[in-house]
């Protein structure tokens, strides 16, 4: 095996996205700035560079635990999850990118909920099974840890991004509708419609980025989408409404992101150009036609037996996945299709032809429909003749969005840019602890939460946080992937908002429903109410010479070449409201429970 380098001609000459992001970060005085290169096995650029390392003996003691006043809650309740032994991994990420299916680019561990994926509604989260012992149905999830040992170049990260035209990427509103009232059928298209033109004229304005990265740009421009799609969404929303519909859930997918997955594209396509093969790809998740944007208004007699349907559906999907999970293994090559596929077709052309009778009691009854019950795997090419939509579909214009990305492939479930095996962790702490100046308030069913940010070369490091530490010196933690002395574990403690603003579950960027409470005095902002502060701390059992030679990494958007301080957790809190008052009590009353 060749040595390590620990100086290459790319730590001479940096590319300019990571002069960019050094200028950034430099300028908050957030972190000294070093990255890490992509991932690869010997082709693809997965060198890691030794300044991104350090011992953590050199790292001075950095956490602040504010002094417990006798007003504050003081006790611990710990649920124990496992450390994903049922090997459900996914690139998706619920939380940040609902509805859009590998919106990470990189692969998540799960713990908790079984039939999680970005598409779930909070209906299919509370009939999941679970991982937890306690029977929470939260999901927990964060970037996997790879080792590997390889020796690369810096060339090909270089050349993609020269070839990268950064791509604005917004979650789908039409497939996430309920029923849509008959009267409000039009007016929520042409609102579709000027969405979809959104995102166009969005991708237009980042054209000025191509072959580089620019946080500037980027800020710009998702401030100025987020705000004009907040507006056309609640609009949307209020359509739907005002006509007898249900009220949608929509905020969570008001909020847009810029996607560099030209790069993963062009890396993948260096990557089997110099013959590395790809392995079938891992960890299914069944794909089947979108219904709620196919449909045409809705008579209003029929609205609530059609959205009846519609979630049943939706559950369907998410029983189908989480069979995909418990029963791994199992069977021969034919399992999938004989005891997930087919009778999932069957339940759901059931259900499609009750949403087509009941329409067609009160109007005209949609075709087509039946084509929408057939559904694959999605590592499954697309099937030659995917249906159409019927012919009373809306015929909004589509956003713009990125060629679809090579799902996780192989043993080790890699991607391009983020290759090798997987580190299992060796443990999974997840507490939830008090506050040290007032009692906490039950969390609310269904809250989203997110710590850290998996982008902060290409969004600024404002929301970033430092994770990284060893066994017995958790009072420091490092923007750098730490060197632990022998015997010591490395660990990421990754810490969540433990103030809420007391009324939503979720905002348009994900972070304002939730806060995180005063690091001196541990006071929540005002107009915030203490709730159970999680906490998740991942351990690992890494070699002593991967660590020291600095052969282990994060898993990463491809901007971020592994950086340490891409580092990020997220959560939905699906706890029963009587598990919730558990933990609630507890913590008030100083205990330490489980």
């Amino acid at each position: 095996m060749k040595r390590r380098r620990t100086w290459s001609p790319l730590m001479r000459s940096r590319p300019a996205r990571l002069a960019m992001a050094a200028a950034v970060l430099a300028a908050t005085g957030a972190l000294t700035v070093t990255f890490v290169s992509s991932g690869g096995k010997g082709t693809a650029d997965a060198a890691t560079s030794l300044d991104q390392f350090v011992a953590i003996q050199n790292v001075q003691p950095n956490v602040q635990n504010p002094k417990p006043a006798a007003t504050g809650s003081t006790g611990r309740f710990t649920v124990n999850c496992g450390t994903n032994g049922n090997g459900k991994f996914s690139p998706d990420n619920p939380v940040a990118q609902p509805g859009i299916k590998n919106g990470a680019e990189h692969v998540h561990d799960f713990v908790g909920n079984l039939a999680i994926t970005a598409d779930s509604s909070n209906a299919d989260l509370d009939a999941s099974g679970t991982t937890c012992r306690n029977g929470d149905k939260s999901s927990y999830f964060w970037p996997v840890v790879r080792i590997d040992r390889s020796v690369r170049s810096g060339s090909q990260v270089q050349q993609a991004l020269a070839q990268t035209q950064p791509m604005v990427v917004c979650p789908s509103v039409g497939d996430r509708l309920p029923a849509v009232p008959a009267r409000a059928r039009a007016r929520v298209d042409g609102l579709l419609t000027e969405l979809g033109r959104l995102t166009t004229d969005a991708n237009q304005r980042m054209t000025v980025s191509r072959g580089r990265i620019d946080a500037r740009v980027n800020k710009q421009v998702l401030d100025s989408l987020r705000t004009r799609r907040a507006a056309l969404i609640k609009d949307v929303s209020a359509a739907v409404t005002a006509a007898g519909g249900n009220r949608p859930g929509l905020v969570s997918l008001v909020d847009c992101d810029v996607s560099y997955d030209a790069m993963h594209a062009a890396m993948h396509s260096a990557t089997h150009a110099a013959g590395v093969k790809a392995g079938q790809a891992a960890n299914p998740r069944v794909q089947c036609p979108t219904v709620r944007d196919r449909l045409p208004g809705v008579p209003d007699r029929a609205l609530a037996e059609v959205n009846r349907n519609l979630d049943e559906l939706d559950r369907q999907i998410s029983e189908a996945n989480e069979r995909l999970v418990t029963t791994r293994g199992q069977g021969g090559a034919a399992f999938i299709d004989n005891a997930i596929l087919g009778p999932l077709k069957a339940k759901r052309t059931a259900v499609l032809d009750r949403i087509g009778i009941a329409i067609g009691r009160q109007g005209t009854r949609p075709q087509g429909l039946e084509a929408l019950a057939g559904c694959t795997l999605n590592q499954s090419p697309a099937a030659p003749g995917t249906p159409a939509a019927p012919s009373a579909a809306p015929t909004g214009a589509a956003p713009t969005s990125p060629a679809a990305l090579p799902d996780p492939q192989g043993p080790n479930l890699e991607l391009p840019g983020n290759t090798g095996g997987i580190v299992r962790p060796a443990k999974v702490l997840i507490e939830y602890r008090g506050n040290p100046v007032s009692k906490v308030t039950p969390m609310p069913k269904f809250l989203r939460a997110l710590t850290g940010d998996a982008k902060p070369t290409s969004r600024g490091p404002a929301n970033a946080r430092a994770t990284w530490t060893c066994s017995g010196f958790t009072d420091r933690l490092s923007d750098k992937y730490p060197i632990c002395p022998r015997g010591s574990q490395v660990q990421r403690v990754h810490d969540f908002p433990g103030c809420w603003d007391g009324s939503n579950i979720d905002s348009d960027n994900h972070r304002k429903h939730v806060a995180f409470a005063d690091k001196a005095t541990g006071a929540c902002p005002q107009g915030f109410r203490a709730i159970p502060q999680l906490r998740i701390t991942v351990a690992y059992d890494i070699p002593q010479d991967v660590q020291v030679k600095g052969q282990y990494a994060l898993d990463s958007f491809p901007e971020e070449n592994h950086n340490p301080f891409s580092d990020h957790n997220d959560f939905i809190n699906v706890n029963s409201a009587q598990t919730m008052q558990r933990i609630t009590t507890c913590i008030n009353k100083a205990k330490n429970c489980s």
